[in-house]
């Protein structure tokens, strides 16, 4: 078992006014069917009210603690704007308590400071990335993400993304300087079944394990072989190199290439 190193983070209770309350589902929809499996239970944790857009522009805001959130899988930081008001952010890499960050056009260049794409220049990195004109930060958000400007041309910024995919985003929008923290969280080793049961994940039953009329690898007098073309899942549908995105996805026409392919061993 294997955890991370936080001694990084401030030894601080978390910001009162940003906590909420977030009913849990366990993977059932709003007619009490499961519909994500392996889900319930787990310690209880309350969500942390993170500022994605990071919208007050020209403020400087002063990192006075950096957090652990239990949602999340990189860390927080709490910030101090100077007109009073705080808020949680997205922590970038090598950011410490006591640094000074902005959303500005004319932000430095430096880790947690955040702009518009078209002002960031060609090879640098950036996480926390808006799609959408004012709609916040949507992608590369987890620990130790980072996407790589790569062009800037007609309006958009060619992004190469943590997948190796290459897509075009509306170089208006907002993005913050810099590698989401926590790049370690990537090499944990969970160690054991009751810490998954922590996390709220129930444990997942092999399909060869199963009676025949369960699943499709199920049955047969000790252990058998597949015993179909292509690997399917629980209810028979193909698995295993089946493309799932949809060819008329509004967004088609930005990706400039797809990622690489995963080879198999």
């Amino acid at each position: 078992m294997s955890v991370v190193d936080y001694g990084v983070l401030s030894d601080v209770k978390p910001m009162k006014s940003a906590l909420k309350r977030v009913h849990r589902a366990s993977g059932r929809n709003n007619q009490g069917r499961i519909t994500m499996r392996h889900q319930g239970g787990g310690a209880k944790k309350l969500y942390r009210m993170v500022d994605f857009g990071q919208a007050k522009l020209n403020i400087p805001a002063k990192v006075e603690t950096l957090e652990y959130d239990p949602y999340r899988s990189a860390f927080i930081m709490k910030v101090l704007y100077r007109d009073g008001e705080r808020r949680y952010h997205v922590a970038p890499e090598g950011i410490k308590a006591g640094d000074i960050v902005i959303s500005a056009a004319d932000a430095a260049l430096k880790p947690g400071n955040r702009t518009a794409l078209k002002n960031i220049p060609v090879g640098y990195n950036v996480h926390n990335i808006e799609l959408h004109p004012g709609k916040g930060g949507q992608i590369v958000r987890s620990a130790g993400s980072q996407a790589q400007v790569l062009a800037q041309e007609s309006g958009y910024t060619h992004l190469k993304m943590p997948s190796g995919e290459v897509r075009k985003v509306l170089w208006d929008n907002l993005a913050s300087i810099g590698q989401a923290s926590n790049p370690d969280w990537n090499l944990i080793s969970i160690g054991k079944a009751g810490r998954s049961r922590m996390l709220g994940i129930r444990p997942t039953v092999r399909g060869t394990a199963m009676n025949p009329v369960d699943h499709p690898y199920g049955g047969g007098e000790g252990r058998q072989p597949r015993g179909t073309k292509r690997p399917k899942t629980i209810w028979g549908k193909v698995t295993g190199g089946h493309k799932t995105r949809r060819h008329k996805k509004y967004s088609a026409g930005l990706i400039v290439s797809r990622r690489l392919r995963k080879s198999r061993k």
